[in-house]
């Protein structure tokens, strides 16, 4: 029996459902899910021109123009394709833009091919609506603890030791800080983070909806994505513990995420630009904020990093950062934090070490370490 077609999205979302997206490369670009495929009907250059005929000549004119387009040469490369991804995700759906045209057009090539694969009722959109709702409902009723703590206290890894938690700064590829951006400066755009995060907490709120969820302290923006304002302010009136770590282990922590593993993931990006490509990576961040650490601040830091950097390239040691980075950690980014926790809603319900964090969490919250 053939599949019927569904608006069942949330059972889409939940089982992780392959997704065949039919729509051209550019709006693929601009947003789809997680489990997605492109294998485009139309390319950009031919949408485009549907789109414009729809516009001026109606539906009909839109269609006999398409299938002008879709040459026996075009026709047969897609199915093809189609055809190979059916056979790897038999449990899949295909999806259009609004699950019309394109989305009937693929099925019924298919169908003349003996194919049967059902679609996505209302297609991205839907979709679309749906994740962005129950995002928003999902804020609202999971309760959230904020795991906050100074600069470089390894709050990420305190997170990733227990089992209920978003690692916002993973999904978004940044670490948020004026250092935050990985080699490739690679982020996901605005909705597909959102898709994401709202996936994930679909699910947690679906299969624990009694647990918290743990949440590192974030400002509004990671690198170029913007916490909905609905999260933020969430997050700004949760429960918050404070993770404590001393100044010696924070600077090697900093230097390990920040130069010590990075410097590695540049050589094989960059190969002969390594060099040039890092010290810039370094120094180019640290200009970022040298209004606010003050001229004199700013060229004392600059003089020992540019240093280490020449260390570095030299020896492969990395240890010539640790006075640069203390420097910042306690004329700017300590007193930031500091200054900036003051003015949170909510008081710091627990403070103590990795192992204090890790037993109060479990006792507390129902995030028991995993």
């Amino acid at each position: 029996m053939a599949r019927q077609d569904t608006d069942n999205y949330q059972h889409v979302f939940l089982n992780d459902i392959p997704l065949l997206d039919v729509r051209a490369p550019i709006e693929f670009a601009r947003g789809a899910f997680p489990n997605s495929q492109n294998i485009p009907l139309l390319d950009d250059q031919q949408r485009e021109a549907v789109g414009t005929r729809y516009k001026q000549q109606g539906q009909d004119a839109a269609i006999a123009l398409g299938l002008e387009l879709a040459t026996p040469e075009i026709r047969e490369q897609r199915m093809q394709h189609w055809a190979k991804f059916i056979h790897n995700h038999p449990l899949g759906y295909l999806y259009c833009f609004r699950g019309g045209l394109r989305s009937r057009t693929t099925q019924i090539w298919l169908k003349q091919q003996g194919i049967e694969y059902p679609l996505i009722k209302g297609g991205y959109k839907a979709m679309r609506n749906f994740l962005l709702q129950q995002l928003e409902i999902n804020i609202q009723q999971i309760p959230f603890i904020i795991l906050c703590g100074l600069t470089g206290s390894g709050k990420t890894m305190v997170l990733r030791k227990t089992r209920y938690y978003i690692d916002l700064e993973n999904l978004a590829h940044h670490r948020g800080s004026a250092f935050g951006r990985n080699v490739m400066d690679c982020q996901p755009s605005q909705i597909n983070w959102e898709n994401q995060l709202s996936i994930i907490c679909l699910k947690h709120r679906t299969h624990q909806p009694e647990t918290s969820l743990l949440l590192e302290d974030e400002g509004r923006l990671l690198g170029r994505i913007v916490l909905p304002l609905s999260l933020y302010t969430k997050m700004e009136h949760s429960p918050r513990i404070f993770l404590e770590r001393n100044l010696e282990d924070r600077v090697q922590i900093i230097r390990k995420d920040y130069i010590t593993n990075n410097w590695p993931d540049y050589r094989q990006q960059y190969r002969d630009e390594a060099e040039e490509k890092f010290s810039d990576y370094v120094l180019n961040n640290l200009c970022r904020i040298k209004n606010r650490l003050g001229g004199t601040r700013y060229s004392q830091i600059k003089s020992s990093f540019e240093l280490a950097l020449q260390h570095l390239f030299l020896t492969g040691e990395s240890d010539l950062f640790d006075d640069g980075i203390q420097l910042l950690l306690q004329e700017y980014y300590d007193p930031m934090y500091h200054y900036q926790l003051q003015k949170k809603a909510v008081k710091i319900s627990f403070r103590g070490t990795e192992s204090e964090i890790l037993s109060w969490i479990e006792s507390h919250s129902n995030l028991a370490p995993s």
